[in-house]
């Protein structure tokens, strides 16, 4: 835990009891959500962060930062073969009930905004398919267009080639037509 004081944060020891409700809320998390993407803010600014909260509030995200050895007692605890003690850095962890592609947008949509200031993305882990992604690959899931973008570009894939075929057949016909009135 944390308090600020005259602008600046000091860091105290957390109680058993609020240990013991930290890795409660870790494994609600794990429990109700499918998706966690663990993002380093070190360096980056309170009001970033809160951007990025309202942010992934519109997506039906979150973002949480609970200590590593709590999430991995958490992970642990679900038999969940995963340690968040391997990042070197803070860590907050980014979850929401929906695939990663849905959260990895706006993730790195802010991490291009912030990136100076020292906001990283570590990497994520799918909870439903018990598998983790490394920063890279969840750097280029979130930059892959919506799903909606892509099934607009597939249906107009689809149709061209009909489109073409109409035009063609409507131009015979017209040729057709009026050469046979000649």
């Amino acid at each position: 835990m944390s308090a600020a004081i005259n602008g600046r944060f000091y860091l105290y020891m957390l109680t058993k009891q609020q240990k013991i409700k930290s890795v409660g809320e870790a494994e609600k998390i794990l429990d109700q959500n499918k998706i966690l993407v663990f993002v380093d803010f070190s360096g980056t600014k309170v009001e970033d962060l809160r951007k990025l909260k309202r942010t992934l509030r519109e997506f039906g995200a979150q973002l949480k930062v609970i200590k590593k050895k709590l999430f991995r007692i958490a992970f642990q605890n679900k038999k969940i073969d995963f340690d968040p003690e391997q990042f070197d850095s803070q860590v907050g962890a980014v979850f929401a009930d929906k695939d990663i592609s849905e959260v990895a947008g706006p993730v790195y949509k802010f991490f291009k905004e912030v990136e100076k200031k020292g906001f990283k993305i570590l990497g994520a882990y799918d909870l439903s398919v018990n598998n983790f992604f490394d920063a890279e690959t969840v750097k280029k899931i979130g930059q892959l267009p919506s799903r909606e973008i892509l099934l607009a570009q597939l249906v107009g894939m689809l149709s061209a080639p009909m489109r073409i075929f109409l035009y063609v057949l409507d131009q015979k016909s017209t040729r057709s037509t009026g050469s046979g009135l000649s």
